[in-house]
Order: C-alpha cells, then sequence, then structure tokens
C-alpha cells in the first residue's frame, strides 16, 4: 500500500549507503525527492537511475545547502501533504507501517519513528530528546554527560528512560526521521538555513513548531535502521568540532535570551580550554598534534568572544591552518 506522504532523502557524498536506503523506499510513498548537495561521488548517478524507473525525483543542487536547505528544497518538489525527512543512511524497515505516522502527523503536525542501530537496538539518546536548555547544553560542552551519563540532566534531555514501545509525545526527534505537515512548515518558514551546513536545524524547527502549538507524536511501530554519521564523519576533524560548536551557539542565541546564551557561551570557553588541554596531554610531544588543537580551540574561543560582543553568530569563512581547511568565525 503506497503511504499519501512524500519522502526527502537529502545526500551529500552518500554513494555507500543510498542505494539501501532507496531500494527500502520503492512503492512505499505517493512521492520521493532526492535532494543532493554537489556530491563528488557517485550518489547523484544512482539517485538518478532510480529516477529513470520512475521511482522517485532528482534535485540536483550545484553548491552544498546544507540539511536545512536541501530539505527546504525537497518540501518545494513535493506536493503531499506530509513529508518525511529520511537520512540516506537509513531504510525503512517495516514500510507497511507508515501509515501510521502519516495520521499522527496529520493530526499533530509532526510525528517521528524508532531509530534503531545495524544491530537493530534502538538508538537510545539520539532519536528523540528534549529541547536542549542552557543547562543540558552546558552539561554537554562541559563534558559532563560524557563522564556522568546518568545525571539528571542528560537522563532528561536525552530521554532515556522513554519506553520504546509505547506512542509518546516528544518535543525533539532526530531530523533523520521525521515527518512533517506541509502547512506546518509552512508557516514555520521551512527550516532555518543559517545552522549550515548541518546541527541544530532539527531542534530549531521543532521548538519553533511547538512554540506555535503543535505537538510531535512519536510513532514506534514505525522503524528505520540507522547507520548514523555518514556523512558528517567525512568531515574534516577540526572542521567538524567547529561546525558543530557553531550550530550549539546560534541555536543558544536564538531561543535563550542573553542570560541563557552567556551561560552557554561560558560553559564553551571552559569546555574549549579543557578539551584543548587533554587533547595535547593526550597525544604525548607531538608538536604539530599540539599546535592543530590549540589552533582549532582557538577558533572556538575567538567565535565565544566574538558572539557574545555582538550579540550573534557570525556566519563561517574557511582559511587554512596547517595545510588543512578549518572553520574561523571571521565574516
Amino acid at each position: 500500500m503506497t503511504a499519501s506522504a512524500a519522502v526527502i532523502v537529502i545526500t551529500h557524498n552518500s554513494a555507500t549507503v543510498l542505494e539501501s536506503c532507496l531500494e527500502s523506499l520503492v512503492g512505499v510513498c505517493a512521492e520521493t525527492v532526492v535532494v543532493d548537495n554537489a556530491s563528488s561521488d557517485e550518489s547523484i548517478r544512482i539517485a538518478r537511475r532510480h529516477a529513470l524507473a520512475g521511482e522517485l525525483q532528482v534535485v540536483a543542487n550545484l553548491g552544498n545547502r546544507g540539511f536545512a536547505g536541501g530539505a527546504n528544497d525537497g518540501f518545494r518538489a513535493s506536493s503531499a501533504n506530509c513529508v518525511l525527512l529520511l537520512n540516506p543512511d537509513a531504510a525503512l524497515v517495516h514500510p507497511a507501517n507508515l501509515d501510521r505516522m502519516v495520521s499522527a502527523c496529520e493530526e499533530y503536525g509532526l510525528a517521528s519513528g524508532l531509530l534503531i542501530g545495524l544491530s537493530d537496538k534502538p538508538q537510545i539518546g539520539f532519536f528523540a530528546r528534549a529541547l536542549p536548555t542552557p543547562v543540558s547544553m552546558a552539561f554537554e560542552v562541559l563534558g559532563l554527560n560524557r563522564l556522568w551519563p546518568s545525571n539528571p540532566i542528560n537522563v532528561r534531555y536525552r530521554c532515556l528512560n522513554l519506553a520504546t514501545d509505547r506512542e509518546a509525545f516528544v518535543e525533539q526527534p532526530a531530523g533523520a526521521f521525521l515527518m512533517i505537515r506541509r502547512d506546518v512548515w509552512k508557516e514555520l518558514n521551512g527550516l532555518d538555513e543559517t545552522f549550515h551546513p548541518v546541527w541544530f536545524e532539527d531542534a530549531d524547527f521543532c521548538r519553533r513548531a511547538l512554540d506555535h502549538g503543535y505537538k510531535i507524536r512519536f510513532v514506534p511501530s514505525c522503524v528505520a535502521r540507522h547507520k548514523g554519521g555518514d556523512s558528517v564523519l567525512r568531515i574534516n576533524d577540526s572542521v567538524r568540532g567547529l561546525l558543530w560548536y557553531g550550530s550549539l551557539l546560534r541555536y543558544a542565541a536564538k531561543h535563550f535570551g542573553a542570560p541563557g546564551f552567556g551561560v552557554v557561551c561560558l560553559a564553551v570557553a571552559v569546555g574549549a580550554v579543557g578539551r584543548a588541554v587533554v587533547g595535547c596531554l593526550l597525544s604525548g610531544v607531538r608538536p604539530e598534534i599540539w599546535s592543530r588543537t590549540i589552533r582549532m580551540y582557538g577558533c572556538i574561543l575567538r567565535l565565544v568572544i566574538v558572539s557574545l560582543w555582538s550579540g550573534r553568530v557570525p556566519p563561517f569563512d574557511r582559511s587554512r591552518v596547517d595545510g588543512e581547511s578549518v572553520v574561523t568565525a571571521v565574516e
């Protein structure tokens, strides 16, 4: 049975996982759209082969518009009332159950399903979380959640007590498996493309949807097997870290107000110094590692200072440090 929904798959150098994702979608939904963000591998060829078979349409972007930009492009290219965002490293396990997610999305505005790993265990702590708060973000960047994962802040933030076999209302499902009703997307003016290329755009959209009175229903009968991190792990470590901190600060600046934003900035600064020290000590006497580590966390500190001084998180600029591409906070 074909669900009355569209599926959007956003790709960026996703060739190693895209085939299984698209195969799991054959005949499942009324529409399937692959939005390719300027992949340099075989992603676009794989997508176009499926398109020739009449299984989907392809939007080929000339540049990397990020997850939010790709999602918005997919919405504009589709017409179904409910639209499922599905990562290319995920594959539907029980496609027939997708109708239940569609029903929940139509009723509440947004819906999500259960993500399981390659070992078939639920990806607890990832598939659904509470919305970030200044305290939960501070615990995250200071490493407290990693050192003490059972602390009450982390338990609530990662929804560690959420039952994986019962429907429930949640605050922030992962964008890897998130269904949105079209009128909600329109009312909120889509996903915020300033969260570029990735991270916290899903949390931002969910927060704005909840603020507008919509609800998000978790439907565990809808399952997708998710590898996780396929595209982002291809990004240079230094760049990846800076992008994550930048998106985190952008979310805090947008939603927390001056006091909360200040708390997060202070935590990021303290955490950056601590991580730089630990990183250097663990690397041993390796000057090239010390230099790269200090430069990276120095960029993070600079980002914090510029953000606090201006009251906003500046866009990223690319520069080269030690022959590797990194991101700085210079406009």
